[in-house]
């Protein structure tokens, strides 16, 4: 069990605002520190934070940086300093993203306090570098592959893949831009590509079943209608000591007429005990048209969805913040959802809880649950909505993979805890 009764004496983690000024001295060796304040609840788990970062002009900053915790025994928690997400969802030059995984405060504290070092690369000096437990591997141009150590992470399936299983004809045969596998922390895959109840879905996407531009209608969820995602680049390729970044972009297309971009990143921290965090943004931009998006009727998929491969619907197990649920959940708005079972024939029982940013339009979504095996975010819903042409919209979201079933309250307390850490300030180095 990642969490071991869990006990919340407040609901929300809340850190203070954080400037580093940094006296004036000579650029290669001078160094900057400041205190956080963090009023955290008592939670067993770990804390995940992706906090913005700016740098005045000149600083080069160092791949990593440490916080240290006043009156902490541990040793310095290691900080990442990675590359900012705008709100195209394009990297952002010379802004950062500060990346750290805080682990479970003592039982007695409410209040802990941190100092983050920092020290700039002079000019011309190759940054010293922390060693990361990630890799990337491709395979054959057709999917890069995440490694933490020698277990693997997720895949990325950039080439297009075809399902000899599938019959010939059948628009559902081959697709590209997803993420599959997602394995768990014992090396089971966690998520289905292909399924015999469902061939068009396939482990992490992002697709919906009603899209119409200039009056026409297309279905990208099940790859009918002649909408199709292509993969066109790679944004941005990271493997850091907190967590491995990656980013790319993928374009919808009629034929070869490109109507959408979307820009999507996923940032893996690196696995914490029982536990492992996948952060999910996803920006959509329309390119020279109008485009109109809608879940389906009375089930409100269409959106983010995750595709799990459970051993058997008997096996699963799917709680929301209600409590455990034995019926599938249609059209209802939810911050999150587990599902937990069985994936391989060793019968252990492991899952992910997928969940909602706080900032999140409509914020709580509606979804779709199945026992199955798919969690579906429906954004915008069964209503349609119109997105004009060159105004992103930016959708983000956590998976929490977890070994074992997991207890109502921890996974109550798993969300507050990234809700939280949602509020603290941009940090500014100047």
């Amino acid at each position: 069990m990642p969490c071991r009764s869990p006990q919340v004496i407040a609901p929300w983690l809340i850190l203070a605002a954080l400037v580093l000024d940094c006296p004036v001295a000579d650029s290669q060796t001078r160094a900057s520190s400041a205190d956080i304040e963090l009023s955290l609840p008592r939670l067993a788990t770990p804390i995940h934070l992706s906090v913005p970062m700016t740098l005045a002009d000149g600083w080069k900053p160092l791949r990593s940086g440490r916080l240290l915790e006043s009156g902490a025994e541990q040793p310095p928690h290691i900080a990442q300093i990675s590359t900012a997400i705008g709100a195209d969802g394009k990297p952002l030059p010379e802004q950062y993203r500060l990346l750290a995984v805080l682990p479970a405060g003592q039982a007695t504290a409410t209040t802990r306090r941190f100092r983050l070092q920092l020290r700039p690369v002079a000019e011309n000096a190759a940054p010293s570098t922390v060693p990361s437990p990630f890799r990337f591997e491709d395979a054959s141009g057709q999917s890069l592959r995440l490694l933490e150590g020698d277990a693997p992470v997720f895949s990325y399936q950039y080439g297009t893949v075809v399902a000899r299983h599938v019959p010939p004809g059948d628009p559902r045969r081959k697709r590209a831009c997803y993420v599959h596998p997602i394995w768990g922390l014992d090396g089971e895959v966690l998520t289905a590509d292909f399924p015999a109840d469902h061939f068009h879905h396939h482990g992490l996407f992002w697709t919906w079943p009603h899209v119409e531009i200039d009056g026409k209608h297309y279905d990208l969820w099940a790859d009918r209608g002649g909408l199709r995602q292509k993969f066109l680049r790679w944004l941005h390729r990271e493997t850091g000591p907190v967590a491995a970044v990656l980013a790319f972009e993928n374009g919808w297309f009629i034929g070869d007429t490109q109507v959408m971009t979307e820009r999507i990143w996923l940032t893996a921290y690196h696995r914490s005990g029982d536990h492992r965090v996948i952060d999910v943004s996803l920006t959509f931009t329309p390119k020279d048209k109008t485009i109109s998006l809608r879940g389906a009727p009375n089930k409100s998929y269409g959106g983010l969805a995750l595709r799990f491969d459970p051993s058997s619907r008997e096996a699963t197990t799917i709680t929301v913040p209600s409590g455990r649920t034995s019926a599938d959940l249609p059209d209802t708005q939810l911050p999150w959802a587990d599902l937990t079972s069985t994936f391989d024939r060793a019968g252990a029982r492991s899952g992910a809880m997928l969940m909602v940013h706080p900032a999140h339009p409509d914020f709580p979504p509606t979804w779709l649950t199945r026992h199955y095996g798919p969690l579906c975010v429906g954004w915008p819903g069964v209503k349609a909505r119109s997105f004009p042409p060159n105004q992103p919209v930016q959708l983000n979201y956590r998976i929490w993979i977890h070994r074992g079933a997991v207890d109502l309250e921890c996974l109550k307390a798993v969300y507050h805890a990234y809700c939280a850490a949602q509020d603290i300030s941009a940090i500014a180095v100047r």
